[in-house]
């Protein structure tokens, strides 16, 4: 099987590389050169996708599968559609869970769930692009199958503030310093860890069955936020000084909070994954978030280059901090 990742070197994606490449699938990974990933067994094509002039390469092959990992436009999806129309069988968009409806009215979330989110422009622009893919889809037969991921981690530190692809909660918690925790702490969540997500994933590629379907891929595991926190805390060595502050009152003094908290994080979700296991039977997730947290801590803390305090996120948690306690 014929395989094209658009991107593949990232959080997620690298390990669905390395899982496909394991599994005996010819894939081509298309990128601009600049990932320090190095995937053996796949085949690299250098060049950006949103410039045709470098393109020539990739416009010579048909493709079982293409993936866009990197697709967050409408804009890019007219663009994906005209360079893969009759030149793949499937084509897998990574939209995202952020998508489902926000505020949720039931919180177990099937893919049936309504995609409704006014409060993130990310979101909503994910929207979008699902709803012009169904549309070629249903118009033109475009072959295509969409995979929402929710807090999937391996290289990022999957937490609400200060965390993901920043270090400053982790690093606040190794100075033995006031790290904040939304709400009360007792919504619940479920993080996945990336090499779980791949399971799944890779079931996908090439499944014809899955052609016009929606699907997440997240662990069966459901923690509250304290636990998220606690854990991680515990992953560094260290207990975790706690401050609770609702997520209103936190966006309201930083407002660019808003996407991670009142428009994603803010109340309790729970994912039925009966339909990725009914497609891909074999799909199971099997690491827990306390030993998938040190495993990136670990990888972390070797990579000091890689621990990225953002001074500007720093300097937003300490207002949000100071204005609760009034100061």
């Amino acid at each position: 099987m014929k395989v094209l990742f658009i991107g593949g070197t990232g959080n997620i994606s690298t390990p669905s590389s390395k899982l496909a490449i394991a599994n005996g699938i010819d894939l081509y990974v298309l990128n601009r050169g600049k990932a320090k990933v190095e995937l053996k067994g796949a085949q690299s094509i250098i060049g950006d996708i949103n410039k045709p002039e470098e393109l020539s390469e990739l416009k010579k092959h048909d493709w079982d599968v293409v993936v866009n990992w990197i697709a967050f436009t409408k804009e890019d999806i007219e663009r994906d559609i005209e360079l893969f129309s009759g030149k793949t069988k499937q084509y897998i968009f990574i939209s995202s869970a952020s998508c489902y409806q926000t505020p949720l009215s039931y919180p177990v979330i099937t893919e049936s769930t309504p995609l409704h989110n006014p409060l993130w422009d990310y979101s909503q622009d994910k929207i979008a692009c699902e709803d012009r893919l169904q549309q070629e889809y249903r118009n033109n037969g475009f072959p295509i199958t969409i995979v929402r991921p929710s807090l999937t981690y391996d290289t990022v530190i999957p937490i609400a503030i200060g965390g993901f692809d920043k270090f400053n909660t982790a690093q606040r918690i190794l100075n033995g310093k006031e790290i904040i925790v939304h709400g009360d702490g007792t919504s619940l969540w479920t993080v996945t860890h990336s090499d779980d997500f791949a399971k799944g994933f890779v079931g996908l590629l090439g499944l014809q069955t899955a052609i016009g379907h929606a699907f997440h891929i997240t662990s069966d595991e459901v923690l509250s936020w304290n636990m998220i926190y606690k854990i991680l805390a515990d992953a560094l060595g260290k207990k975790a000084k706690i401050v609770h502050i609702a997520s209103d009152f936190i966006c309201k003094k930083e407002p660019s909070f808003t996407g991670t908290l009142l428009a994603d994080k803010a109340e309790s979700v729970l994912f039925d994954n009966t339909k990725i296991k009914t497609f891909v039977p074999g799909f199971k997730a099997t690491i827990p978030f306390s030993e998938g947290i040190k495993r990136t801590v670990k990888w972390l803390l070797e990579h000091p280059e890689l621990q990225n305090i953002d001074e500007e996120t720093e300097a937003k948690i300490e207002n949000v901090l100071k204005a609760y306690k009034g100061l």
